[in-house]
């Protein structure tokens, strides 16, 4: 048997998934930012950026499976009008019973993707953010809402509009500073933009907020 089959038959076809957090906070960067949204962070990745500011989250085993309907039920309980689902990288998982029953309570589901692998469950708004040491699949950048490219250095802008070219003509295209990089990029960002408006501008306006 392998590693993955077991992974599957633990988390019982995605009716249990490796929950690392769930909490009701502001989204702070891309299209959504300073929207309030209830977040579902899956552990597990397979991606990993060296500059992760959720490494925690990469290894899905020490995170025990939990049953979708414990996480729904505490989504539900409050105001939240909107899920994020994130991680780690939550399309390594099923997602049909979670977001099914998110939709049953009449929830807007985003999701926070690396476009690695392919997408299940009833997703409304795609945020996609590839990454270059493992590029996304092309069914991911056809469907994306949102392109949101992290940018450490200049070289990246090459890589975002590599990704620009594949998406849809409906896609938002956005750059973010790498935190850790922001003094020295966001001039750079900014003069991008202006002599190219297709691109905006996402800062993670969390990380001012001092809210996760």
């Amino acid at each position: 048997m392998t590693d993955h089959t077991h992974m599957d038959d633990l988390l019982d076809g995605g009716r249990l998934l490796p929950l690392v957090e769930d909490f009701y906070t502001i989204q702070g960067e891309g299209y959504h930012a300073g929207k309030p949204a209830y977040f579902i962070r899956l552990g597990g990745c397979d991606v990993g950026c060296r500059w992760c500011d959720a490494r925690f989250t990469w290894n899905a085993r020490l995170y025990p499976p939990t049953p979708v309907t414990e996480i729904v039920e505490r989504a539900a309980a409050l105001p939240a009008q909107a899920i994020v689902i994130t991680g780690g990288e939550p399309t390594l998982y099923p997602l049909e019973p979670l977001t099914a029953a998110l939709k049953a309570q009449g929830l807007e589901i985003f999701i926070e993707t690396s476009g690695t692998h392919p997408l299940t469950g009833a997703i409304d708004w795609v945020c996609l953010s590839p990454k270059r040491q493992q590029p996304p699949r092309t069914e991911l950048l056809t469907r994306a809402d949102e392109l949101k490219v992290i940018i450490e250095t200049e070289s990246d802008l090459a890589w975002a509009e590599e990704n620009a070219a594949r998406v849809s003509t409906h896609c938002r295209l956005y750059l973010q500073p790498e935190w850790s990089r922001r003094k020295e990029m966001v001039p750079v960002l900014v003069e991008y933009a202006k002599a190219d408006p297709r691109w905006n501008i996402s800062l993670q306006i969390h990380k001012f907020m001092h809210i996760p």
